[in-house]
C-alpha cells in the first residue's frame, strides 16, 4: 500500500469542446488535508466528481488507497465519503432516519445502522433534532448532518466540496473543529473551497487549479513566499508627498511599491526581511520629515495569493456564484 491516499496522475476531462481538466496531478499522504482552491469554472467539482466515480475521466489515473477509479469503482465507493456543495439529505426524513437510510445503501446491518446514526447524532450536536424532519433544520444544522451521512461507512477518504458554503461565521468555525477531529482520527481529506481562510485554517497542503491546471501547490508558507514575502505597508496622508515616499522605500526592495491615491496606502513586497526593513523603513522616511501612519508589515494572504495566481480576488470569487 502506497504512503498517498490520494494519487492522481495526468488526469484530463472535456465536455464537449470545453476542457475541464488539462492535466492534473494531485498526491495526497495519509491522514493529511489538501485543501483545493481554484476560481469558479477551474475543474475543482470535476476532479471530485472522478475521484468519487461520479465520472470516468477521458485520459489519466486517480486511485484512492491502491484502487483505481475507473476498474474497481465499487470498491472505492465502499472506501469514501462525499459532502458535496449542497447539502444531499431527504427533507422528509428525520435526521436519524437520513443517517439510517445512509448506512442501509452501503449495506450495513440494521442494528450498525442504528449505532451510527446515533453516535454520529451525538458528536455532530444534533441528538435533540434527531427524530425532526430534516426540512425543519436550520442551514449550520442541514451541513452537519450532510457531513456525518457522509461517515455514516466511517470512509478512509472524506471529500468535501464546498462544504461551508453559505454558513454563517459560527457555523463555520464549528464545522472547522469538526473536521479536525475527524483528521486527528487519522482520515484522510480532500476540501475544495472558495475561503481562503478556510484552507489556511485546514489544509497541511495547498493546491491552486486555474483553467483545468495546477498552477501552484505547497504549503500555505510556500505560497504566500511565492507572492513576494513580507509586506510592508505604510499610509501618507499629503497627497503631494507620496510618490516621494514610495522612491524612498522602494530602495528596500526589488519589487516596485504600489500606491493608491485615494487613500494614500503605500504598499511594498520586502521578501524575508521583515524588522530590518521596518527599521529601515523609519529612519530614511524621518529623515526626510514624511509624516507617515499605520507602518507595519505583514505576511501576504492566501487572498494575495490567489489574486496573484490567477487574477481572480476570493471576493470576485464569491460574488460570482
Amino acid at each position: 500500500m502506497t504512503e498517498s491516499a490520494i494519487l492522481v496522475e495526468q488526469l484530463h476531462k472535456s465536455f464537449g469542446p470545453v476542457e475541464a481538466l488539462r492535466g492534473i496531478d494531485l498526491a495526497v499522504p495519509r491522514g493529511t488535508v489538501l485543501g483545493v482552491l481554484g476560481p469558479n469554472g477551474a475543474g475543482k467539482t470535476t476532479a471530485v466528481r472522478i475521484l468519487t466515480t461520479l465520472l470516468r475521466p477521458d485520459r489519466g489515473r486517480a486511485v484512492i488507497e491502491g484502487l483505481d477509479v475507473v476498474r474497481r469503482a465499487a470498491e472505492v465507493r465502499k472506501i469514501i465519503g462525499l459532502a458535496g456543495q449542497s447539502a444531499a439529505i431527504q427533507d422528509e426524513l428525520t435526521g436519524r432516519e437520513n443517517l439510517e437510510f445512509v448506512g442501509r445503501l452501503y449495506h450495513l446491518p440494521r442494528d450498525r445502522c442504528r449505532r451510527r446514526a446515533a453516535d454520529l447524532l451525538a458528536r455532530f450536536e444534533l441528538v435533540d433534532a434527531g427524530d425532526r424532519a430534516a426540512k425543519t433544520y436550520s442551514g449550520g444544522m442541514a451541513r452537519r448532518l450532510d457531513l456525518a451521512a457522509s461517515l455514516v461507512a466511517e470512509p478512509a477518504v472524506l471529500f468535501l466540496d464546498e462544504p461551508t458554503t453559505g454558513l454563517d461565521p459560527r457555523s463555520r468555525i464549528g464545522m472547522w473543529s469538526l473536521i479536525r477531529d475527524l483528521v486527528a482520527g487519522g482520515t484522510t481529506l480532500l476540501l475544495t473551497t472558495q475561503y481562503l481562510d478556510e484552507a489556511d485554517e485546514l489544509a497541511d497542503q495547498i493546491v491552486v487549479i486555474d483553467h483545468g491546471r495546477v498552477i501552484a501547490s505547497g504549503t500555505s508558507d510556500q505560497l504566500k513566499d511565492q507572492v513576494g514575502g513580507d509586506v510592508l505597508e505604510f499610509t501618507v496622508a499629503d497627497p503631494a508627498r507620496r510618490i516621494r515616499a514610495a522612491a524612498l522605500v522602494s530602495a528596500l526592495s526589488d519589487h516596485d511599491p504600489q500606491v493608491d491615491e485615494a487613500s494614500g496606502l503605500i504598499s511594498l513586497r520586502i521578501g524575508r526581511r521583515g524588522s530590518d526593513a521596518l527599521v529601515e523603513a523609519v529612519r530614511i522616511l524621518d529623515q526626510e520629515q514624511i509624516e507617515v501612519q499605520g507602518l507595519a508589515t505583514h505576511r501576504p494572504s492566501l487572498d494575495d495569493v490567489f489574486m496573484s495566481l490567477t487574477g481572480h480576488s476570493a471576493e470576485d470569487l464569491a460574488e460570482a456564484r
